[in-house]
């Protein structure tokens, strides 16, 4: 009998991580969810303090976490980088890695209405310039080759018919995002339809994997903001 090991069947180091990750997504996804439910209002005008009802309200609340099971992670905010230039909106951390200062997943969060969608100054074109193009330019570190974003959308739109948008962008005004695969359905999150996935080449010349959760808030604002 052979005692040799078939390596295909064991998951490689990316694998790895992008299963972590896709389990992240999916307890940002459940709280999303619960705040929803919970009839949570947010300001529309201020992405940060949209980030922080999420994040303080539900990502930090321990109860929540474990129904999300999200209680092996860290979610720190407003985290300056020691090695590059950025100042990350959201820095998730795993108990496996509390002691490597370098080992962290990254969030980016950026609100997107329905205003100039495949302009070039509109928040869609934010959604690249300030936020794709900080992993892509190397402003943000990334450690696991796989880090996320937000989309906090304020405004009534057809969420599907915007990735096109969004790709379209990339593909033909804003192609420094050095598209590898266009904004794609992430299938791996399975309770939760409007998640994608893209691939990007780095400044420094790694190919890394972006996933992209699209929230849609347009009916839990807050009046007068």
């Amino acid at each position: 009998m052979s005692n040799n090991l078939d390596v295909s069947l064991f998951p490689t180091t990316r694998e790895i991580y992008e299963n972590e990750f896709n389990n992240i997504l999916s307890g940002i996804a459940y709280c999303y969810k619960r705040l929803l439910k919970d009839g949570q209002v947010v300001p529309p005008n201020n992405e940060n303090r949209i980030r922080d009802v999420l994040l303080i309200n539900y990502l930090k609340n321990r109860v929540i976490k474990e129904k999300a099971n999200l209680n092996e992670f860290r979610f720190d905010r407003e985290i300056q980088e020691d090695a590059t230039k950025g100042r990350v909106d959201i820095r998730v951390i795993t108990k496996n890695d509390f002691e490597n200062d370098d080992a962290y997943y990254i969030i980016e969060c950026k609100r997107l209405d329905n205003k100039n969608l495949t302009g070039t100054s509109g928040l869609n074109a934010e959604y690249i310039k300030e936020g794709i193009m900080r992993f892509v330019n190397v402003q943000y570190s990334s450690y696991y080759e796989i880090n996320g974003m937000i989309g906090f959308i304020i405004e009534k739109m057809k969420i599907n018919k915007n990735i096109s948008n969004l790709n379209n962008l990339m593909k033909t005004k804003i192609t420094q995002a050095n598209v590898k695969k266009q904004m794609t359905r992430l299938k791996e999150i399975k309770k939760f339809r409007y998640s994608y996935f893209s691939k990007h080449r780095t400044k420094a010349g790694n190919t890394i994997r972006l996933c992209h959760l699209m929230l849609d808030f347009s009916k839990n604002l807050e009046c007068g903001s």
